[in-house]
């Protein structure tokens, strides 16, 4: 016996995307309106430096009152001190020494940001917080190279699954506390309804990174509870987003890691900044995630319905892209994303070839120079460990 087709095609009626409030695919190319910004409290773990003291920097000067937690104290007083001093920033802004993994430290955190808002309220969080496990056979036993002198390995620190994973589950359940709208409804009707959990994530949430176990298994943890939690949050009128940056180049890569990714080309800062800001800034952005990476110009393929590289022979044509939506079709379709990203990345490596190589390691030599030239040594780095902070 036949079924008829019309039978077994789900009912467009009924949208378990229209269910969770999903909002629709971003349209990357319209601008946004960060004045949107303005008076919203945003709590920024991590915040000391790389993205979070970026994204800080970007918002303070468009009215956003940011509170960093971070165990980075120094740094952390000295970013406050440059936001308050920022044109455009309303020089309230505040630190608090937070370790991630620890509770109390992060209700402290969270605490700290009710109290000193001008409205009582929390508007954003960013969990920020990461650090990038870097041991080797010299430096002491990863996950993936367990020594000891005995038949058994010592239990492994899994320091990176703590921070990366089990400090932002702290962070988003705080979040999902202090932000639901019924417990904190804005005083008389007026100011900002918007509440809004951006996770920070890593192409390492989305493909694997060999050499770096707990921080993909991290990564793809965030990944996990961004797909899961944009299914519930609103019901407590929580808009949930993620962004997942490609390689950034910061001191935190090292020679080895420039030397595996040379001819890839790597991200702008500047353009992780602006896909947070968008998801930060745009109200109308509810359970979507951005991954960041290099910068190529790509035309629409008409053969295919897909992008492709724009050849050297065809110079002046197609559109600079460096953002990527993901994960915009769990509740709606089979995600192709990632066979678009990893066949377009391909391709930027082919065409940028032995010259693009040469050029990245050419530019990891110059950043590394001696002491003396304008390279600055790391402040993340733990003694006697082989963890240092991770900028994302």
């Amino acid at each position: 016996m036949s079924i008829p087709f019309q039978s077994i095609v789900p009912d467009s009626s009924w949208s378990l995307v229209k269910t969770i409030k999903q909002s629709p695919p971003i349209d990357l190319t319209k601008p946004y309106d960060r004045s949107t910004l303005d008076n919203k409290t945003i709590i920024i773990t991590g915040g000391s430096s790389g993205f979070g003291a970026a994204f800080a920097k970007d918002w303070a000067s468009h009215g956003a009152q940011i509170i960093i937690g971070d165990l980075n104290d120094s740094a952390g007083e000295a970013l406050i001190s440059e936001l308050n001093a920022l044109p455009g920033s309303n020089k309230n802004h505040h630190f608090c020494h937070c370790d991630v993994t620890n509770w109390q430290d992060q209700v402290s955190l969270f605490r700290l940001a009710k109290k000193v808002s001008p409205t009582g309220i929390i508007h954003g969080v960013v969990a920020g917080a990461g650090i990038v496990e870097t041991g080797n056979l010299v430096s002491g036993p990863t996950f993936e190279i367990p020594l000891s002198e005995d038949d058994v390995p010592p239990e492994p620190r899994l320091k990176v699954l703590g921070v990366n994973l089990t400090g932002v589950m702290y962070t988003v359940h705080l979040a999902l506390f202090y932000l639901d709208l019924e417990r904190s409804p804005s005083s008389q009707g007026t100011g900002s309804q918007d509440r809004h959990i951006l996770l920070i994530s890593s192409v390492a949430g989305l493909i694997p990174l060999p050499g770096q176990v707990e921080y993909t298994v991290s990564k793809h943890g965030v990944m996990g509870l961004f797909r899961s939690l944009r299914s519930t949050s609103w019901r407590q009128g929580i808009r949930v987003n993620v962004i997942n940056p490609y390689f950034v180049e910061t001191p935190l890569i090292n020679d080895r890691g420039v030397g595996l990714l040379a001819g890839g080309g790597m991200a702008k800062l500047e353009d992780v900044v602006d896909a947070a800001t968008r998801l930060m800034a745009d109200e109308k952005i509810v359970g979507r995630g951005l991954a960041i990476g290099p910068k190529i110009r790509v035309v629409d393929d008409p053969e295919t319905g897909d992008f492709r590289l724009v050849q050297r022979t065809e110079d002046g044509q197609g559109k600079e892209k460096a953002v990527w939506e993901i994960y915009g079709h769990d509740y709606d379709q089979v995600e192709v994303f990632m066979w678009r990203f990893v066949k377009l990345v391909n391709a930027f490596t082919t065409v940028r070839g032995w010259i693009g190589i040469f050029k990245d390691l050419f530019r990891s030599k110059r950043r590394n120079a001696p002491v003396g030239s304008t390279a600055a040594a790391g402040s993340g780095v733990r003694s006697g460990r082989v963890e240092k902070k991770k900028n994302r």
